[in-house]
């Protein structure tokens, strides 16, 4: 039987929602002043010269990302059966759709002679915004319609773009790899929209099409396969000299040690004792979020391993027995185990750099130091360089345990942010003025999508 989709009014939301937009850039956003055309006399020639050591080598970096978001997370989802159009083309339209967004959500906390200011960087952490709505679009997988998508990426985009000012600038902690801000807060965010939308208890089984198939399983692996290449990127993108070095290192390790740990609790913990592709396709990847927000740290390659293989065996234990309970007892629906892959790894990684952030000293960091923590830079001091590159007048004169204390906090206050966040914006993605899927329609792309006649599930 044929299944109605969206409907005209519906598509025509979306575009009045472009066009909103096109009006807010044409009126307040503008290219960074580095990147407007000057005169070429010497001291301009230097500047400039300045501008494209800044800019350019970013490239590379912002491909990497790119390839992470639209392709990446997009084939990460494909996992079920008869969603593979649905998993694919959400994922362009909502990263296509929040990368615009994230840009003026941003660029509000740090507006110059009243219009927000762009450049490559600007994007670079757009695109890194839309990860946490990507993340949280797979807790929902197959169970919320385009136009609750819309609602939850533009609520979550503003949300995400206040706390990590709150966490960045004003609190002052180390996240470059995004674990705190980007991975626990999405991760958070879309398991309390989840719980604000649960089935009723009658319908918390699993639907007849919640599940993979030999193909989509494959074409899962490829999404993995990108992120697992990409994430140093993803981690380093923010960083340059040195620190980006070491940041793509520790990353890298992180990964190789947590898929070889992956593969092998997964063998110890699973039925018979085989392989689960579930754990192959996303705990592998977990690594790379653990060691996100120390990974331009001192941790030594050593350090890099043991938090890789820490989040290894968090992520495959989650999958195995968390998840279940999540389902079974608080009707908590995680299509892609975001908890497992994003959630629980974050918290880890918030654990590790309060830990690293104590034992911090400048004999070991020397002027590095109050680069990596400018909080830490003597109050009386006049200008310090914040981590991101950024101008800071003074700092906080915190001790090196007292950064660790604000690390700890971070997380905490992250995931409090998105828990209640995610709440009230699954209260509205719940009301009644808002069109919801029938058990019948969950992770069918019939729903929407023009669909070549196949074989039944």
């Amino acid at each position: 039987m044929h299944t109605p989709g969206a409907g005209i009014s519906g598509y025509a939301l979306l575009l009045t929602v472009q066009i909103i937009f096109l009006i807010v850039y044409a009126v307040f956003v503008r290219y960074d002043d580095s990147l407007l055309p000057k005169n070429k006399d010497a001291t301009e020639e230097l500047e400039q010269e300045f501008v494209e050591k800044k800019h350019v080598p970013s490239y590379p970096h912002f491909q990497d990302i790119h390839v992470m978001i639209f392709v990446g997370f997009a084939f990460l989802m494909t996992f079920l059966k008869k969603y593979g159009f649905s998993a694919t083309g959400f994922n362009l339209f909502l990263a296509a759709l929040v990368v615009q967004w994230a840009v003026i959500a941003r660029g509000i906390f740090d507006i110059e002679d009243g219009y927000i200011k762009m450049s490559l960087d600007d994007i670079i952490g757009a695109d890194i915004a839309a990860a946490a709505v990507l993340i949280s679009m797979g807790a929902m997988l197959g169970r919320i319609t385009p136009i609750q998508l819309l609602f939850m990426g533009l609520i979550e985009i503003i949300v995400f773009a206040a706390n990590e000012h709150l966490q960045v600038e004003m609190m002052s902690v180390t996240d470059v790899g995004g674990s705190i801000t980007v991975h626990a807060f999405g991760a958070y965010f879309g398991l309390a929209v989840s719980f604000m939308t649960r089935p009723k208890i009658e319908q918390n089984n699993a639907g007849k099409l919640e599940g993979s198939s030999y193909t989509s399983d494959i074409f899962a692996m490829i999404g993995t396969l990108f992120l697992w290449i990409f994430w140093p990127s993803f981690n380093s993108a923010l960083l340059d000299g040195a620190d980006q070095e070491r940041a793509i290192l520790n990353t890298y390790l992180g990964l190789a040690a947590c898929t070889v740990t992956t593969f092998v609790v997964s063998a110890i913990v699973s039925h018979e004792n085989k392989l689960d592709m579930v754990h192959i396709q996303n705990s592998t990847l977990a690594g790379g979020v653990a060691v996100g927000s120390v990974c331009n740290l001192l941790i030594g390659p050593h350090g890099a391993i043991l938090i890789g293989v820490i989040a290894g065996i968090l992520s495959v234990v989650g999958y195995r027995y968390l998840t279940p309970i999540l389902t079974s007892k608080l009707r908590i629906h995680d299509t892609c185990g975001v908890n497992n892959l994003h959630g629980m790894p974050a918290i880890l990684s918030a654990i590790c750099s309060a830990i690293y952030a104590a034992l911090a000293k400048k004999e070991n960091y020397h002027d590095s130091l109050t680069d990596i923590f400018p909080a830490m830079n003597d109050m009386n001091s006049t200008v310090a360089m914040s981590h991101n590159g950024t101008s800071v007048v003074g700092g906080f004169g915190r001790s090196a345990l007292q950064q660790g204390g604000y690390q700890l906090a971070a997380i905490g206050l992250t995931i409090l942010i998105a828990i209640v966040s995610g709440i009230v914006t699954g209260l509205f993605l719940k009301s009644p003025s808002m069109r919801k899927l029938t058990k019948e329609e969950h992770h069918d792309d019939s729903t929407y999508w023009e669909t070549p006649a196949t074989e039944s599930a």
